[in-house]
């Protein structure tokens, strides 16, 4: 037996013995873990199946276990997982700690930095959110506003960020501040870290078509950021942004693994509300291409993202394609989305989320959510851009 299926025996064995039954049912959204001073545990085996995880340091397993990791390599760390998925075992954590900062302050942080926050990131001790949109500067990030002035042992900063995901709920904010006005805007950016309970920082929450409200809008009203909480060099915060959002595309590009499952597939769904031909085939020509076309699409993409996986296992691997990713992959599935609502019909209209049917009101929220995801880690169209220019090579249009 080699080493890699001793490992995988024992990892299987671990997760046997250790996961509990009620953790190996795909969470809803509201099941999903974030942790956090604030979290409200609900379910007393999330807690337990969180604890057991990062003991072993596998709520990250491939960061390096003086950090909460679990040491693993790449190999080992793709067995992990194909054994949770295989046994149905949640991710015992998710959040913005451990799939955007945590890997920034890994090739960014000082030791001091590292030593702080990645362990309380591993255990899910304090949640985090980003500080990234302001009015005015979106897909535009680099036009941001929010002024960081040096006043000798500490920043004093002023703006407003939009669009912060759940920053009601977070302990800490990483944070993009323009520390130089006279510089090009994105030579004169810094990037910086701060307790949300530090005076002067305040949140809004805005209300979505959906009914509920992750986002919020963040005001920073002369909030106190001490020097050590400048990640890597003042000005040159936008290195750091890039690659963060790098993090962040990876995430979005594979959504769907994440999402509650359907009661049905796309075909399923077809089957139960289209008129079907006496051989089994739904009757509407159009309909039938645009699932044969999605299926293939969803193909397509899995064959296409199990590859560059091969390939970074042989150390072949070039980051440029998750541009390519985070844009079909949001893509596809919004049109998903449009799919699943369309094959139902007037019976998507239903809103209704505590009855029998709960999943048909999920599949409306889902279509109004799908939306955002071509905006969020950056806009399908300035996706685009980013892959014509740095995956392609392609000119700059004249």
């Amino acid at each position: 037996m080699s080493d890699l299926e001793q490992f995988r025996v024992e990892v299987a064995d671990w997760l046997e013995a250790n996961c509990p039954a009620s953790m190996r049912v795909k969470p809803t959204l509201k099941d999903n873990v974030y942790g956090g001073r604030k979290w409200v545990w609900e379910n007393a085996d999330a807690k337990l199946w969180l604890e057991r995880m990062a003991d072993k340091g596998w709520t990250v397993p491939d960061w390096p276990v003086e950090y909460g990791g679990g040491g693993l390599d790449a190999k080992q760390t793709k067995i992990l997982f194909k054994e949770m998925t295989r046994l149905g075992c949640r991710k015992p954590l998710i959040g913005h700690g451990i799939m955007m900062l945590g890997p920034a302050l890994l090739e960014h942080g000082s030791e001091q930095q590292k030593q702080e926050h990645l362990p309380k990131i591993a255990r899910g001790e304090i949640r985090w959110c980003q500080g990234y949109s302001e009015p005015g500067a979106g897909s535009d990030l680099a036009s941001l506003r929010c002024k960081a002035e040096d006043k000798g042992d500490h920043f004093l900063v002023n703006g407003q960020k939009s669009w912060t995901t759940d920053a009601d709920k977070a302990d800490w904010m990483f944070c993009l501040v323009r520390t130089d006005f006279e510089a090009k805007k994105q030579a004169g950016i810094s990037f910086v870290l701060f307790e949300m309970a530090t005076a002067g920082v305040s949140t809004r929450p805005v209300p979505l078509i959906t009914g509920v409200s992750h986002f919020c809008d963040t005001f920073l009203d002369n909030v106190v950021v001490p020097k050590e909480n400048l990640v890597g060099e003042l000005n040159k915060g936008w290195t750091i942004a890039k690659a963060l959002l790098v993090h962040e595309r990876k995430h979005m590009a594979d959504l769907e693994s994440s999402m509650p499952t359907p009661r049905y597939s796309v075909v399923e769904y077809a089957k139960h509300y289209l008129p079907l031909s006496d051989d089994g085939k739904v009757r509407d020509g159009v309909m039938r291409q645009r699932i044969v076309s999605h299926l293939m699409t969803k193909q397509v993409v899995e064959l296409t993202e199990r590859r560059a996986f091969e390939e970074g296992m042989a150390g072949y691997f070039d980051m440029r394609v998750v541009n390519i990713f985070k844009y079909v992959g949001t893509e596809d599935q919004k049109d998903k989305a449009d799919l699943i609502v369309d094959i139902l019909g007037l019976t998507a209209t239903r809103w209704d989320e505590e009855s029998n049917e709960a999943d048909l009101y999920r599949a409306t929220a889902e279509w109004m959510s799908s939306k955002a995801y071509t905006i969020a880690g950056g806009s399908s169209e300035v996706q685009l851009n980013v892959v014509a220019k740095h995956s392609l090579g392609l000119p700059d249009a004249q």
